[in-house]
């Protein structure tokens, strides 16, 4: 079968260790605990630099590891943004938000053929993960 949409992806990774709690969870994850994160940004597009890049590696970890440096050694309850509830998904999203600000020629514009940023993963184990994407 031969789709006639084609694509490019680039994916870094960075990390940080962060306490949290869920406020309106019941089990063990109402009580403060840890986690050490990895989180995996996204970009994807059709349009490569003269260098044939769609992204230079560096820019997107300068950004992610921004982030997550700020993130980093925190309670992430403390945040007003995750609302006393900093689950997976809030932090992907929080994640996905800060990263445009850094880098804001990759919002998505609805342009399906623009390179944008369209996905953030975080894990919170080596087996589970939260994923915010843009389609």
């Amino acid at each position: 079968m031969f789709y006639n949409i084609s694509m490019f992806e680039v994916r870094v990774e960075a990390g940080f260790s962060a306490a949290h709690f869920l406020r309106d969870y019941h089990g063990k994850c109402e009580n403060l605990h840890g986690h050490n994160y990895k989180v995996y940004a996204h970009v994807r597009g059709n349009n490569l630099d003269a260098g044939g890049m769609l992204l230079d590696f560096s820019i997107l970890k300068k950004a992610l590891r921004s982030v997550c440096s700020e993130l980093d050694h925190t309670n992430l309850n403390d945040m007003d943004d995750f609302d006393q509830n900093p689950s997976a998904e809030r932090i992907a999203y929080y994640i996905y938000c800060d990263i445009l600000k850094k880098l804001p020629e990759y919002v998505y514009t609805g342009d399906k053929e623009a390179n944008h940023l369209y996905a953030v993963d975080v894990f919170e184990t080596d087996t589970s993960r939260a994923r915010y994407t843009i389609y």
